[in-house]
């Protein structure tokens, strides 16, 4: 089985189960939901940010503004609704 189809599994199964199973799947699995990713401590991630703001910097990449950004999310918005 793919991890795609287990990760559908679970999701169906967490949405019938009763309340005493949600919360003994989550006993199991709470220390690796409480730990926090530190993103700045990750030095790759750092140095693919670093990059791409060198690349808008240096005109490599233009970018998008805010505007525009927005402006695309309402579209996609309409689309869907």
């Amino acid at each position: 089985m793919t991890i795609t189809a287990i990760r559908e599994k679970l999701q169906e199964y967490i949405k019938t189960a009763d309340d005493k199973k949600i919360k003994a799947i989550f006993t199991l699995v709470e220390n690796d939901i409480e730990e926090k990713y530190n993103w700045w401590e990750d030095k790759e991630f750092v140095a693919e940010l670093d990059e791409s703001v060198q690349n808008c910097v240096d005109g490599k990449d233009k970018g998008f503004t805010l505007e525009e950004i927005d402006a695309e999310i309402k579209s996609k918005k309409q689309v869907s609704a």
